[in-house]
């Protein structure tokens, strides 16, 4: 397990095995998780391992996000929600089953 992992809280992971999470590979997985259950001292360790600007780019590109979290990423990288993906992409209007 990477030093950067095992710094974060274990209950991020609850659902996978922490020795194969791989800091480069499932970067945008780690920062969602901690943006949306992380603590501040989960938010500082992903702030000095990656760079708030690569953060914010992560963010912008999720598909969904916690309103909390979108706020929160939103004001810290001084960006407007409207330019989320997750605010710009318009849910399905189909009904679930025919």
């Amino acid at each position: 397990m990477s030093p950067f992992v095992a710094s974060l809280s274990p209950h991020l992971f609850w659902d996978v095995d922490r020795e194969q999470v791989d800091p480069e590979k499932h970067r945008r997985s780690i920062i969602q998780r901690v943006l949306e259950r992380g603590s501040w001292d989960d938010w500082k360790a992903v702030k000095a391992e990656y760079t708030l600007p690569s953060i914010v780019e992560e963010a912008r590109n999720m598909r969904c996000l916690e309103p909390t979290a979108l706020a929160f990423v939103s004001c810290v990288g001084h960006v407007p929600k409207e330019s989320f993906r997750c605010c710009s992409s318009k849910p399905s209007n189909l009904p679930p089953w025919p």
